[in-house]
């Protein structure tokens, strides 16, 4: 399904999977099926990916750039996958749409955990910050990869590290005492 959903044949995907036709329907009714498990595998490696990031360090400048990190090693990933996630050619297809929308919310949530947890920000204004850093995230991180960038990955991360930290520091931490 690399080149997307409408030009994908059952007959070809159970080749390139190494099983028969007969094989892959007996797991998978259909392509729609097929597609979606795709999909919940696919989202759920960046949902830890970004979780992963996210407890790695309680430095909040190193947890941003691991967290910028990981979308980027998402996109990177040589099979693809980040397409099925952000770039699919099934997004008005409600069970697509919404395994996609919940991703995106799931990797804001853990986001604004972090960022409620240390600034002492309400839920709502957290998750708002949050979902601003994960979309600059992932619309970069694509960005990057798509225009065959002569730009390092490191280099990359670095430089919307600096960006996203310039904002995101101007918020004192929690319990901290700024005299």
């Amino acid at each position: 399904m690399a080149q997307g959903y409408h030009s994908a044949a059952m007959d070809d995907i159970a080749e390139r999977a190494g099983v028969s036709k007969p094989v892959l329907y007996q797991h998978f009714p259909g392509k729609l099926e097929l597609y979606l498990a795709l999909l919940d595998q696919h989202c759920e490696s960046l949902l830890q990916a970004v979780r992963t990031a996210l407890a790695s360090t309680t430095d909040n400048k190193l947890r941003v750039a691991a967290t910028m990190d990981a979308y980027f090693a998402y996109v990177e990933d040589e099979g693809g996958a980040f397409r099925l996630v952000f770039e699919s050619d099934l997004t008005n297809e409600p069970a697509v749409r919404e395994r996609v929308d919940r991703v995106s919310l799931q990797c804001a949530e853990a986001i604004s955990d972090v960022i409620a947890g240390d600034t002492g920000l309400s839920k709502d204004e957290s998750m708002l910050l949050a979902v601003g850093l994960g979309g600059v995230s992932q619309v970069v991180a694509r960005y990057w990869l798509s225009s065959q960038s002569a730009i390092p990955r490191d280099t990359a991360v670095q430089l919307l590290t600096s960006l996203a930290w310039r904002g995101i520091a101007g918020f004192p931490l929690h319990g901290i005492d700024q005299h």
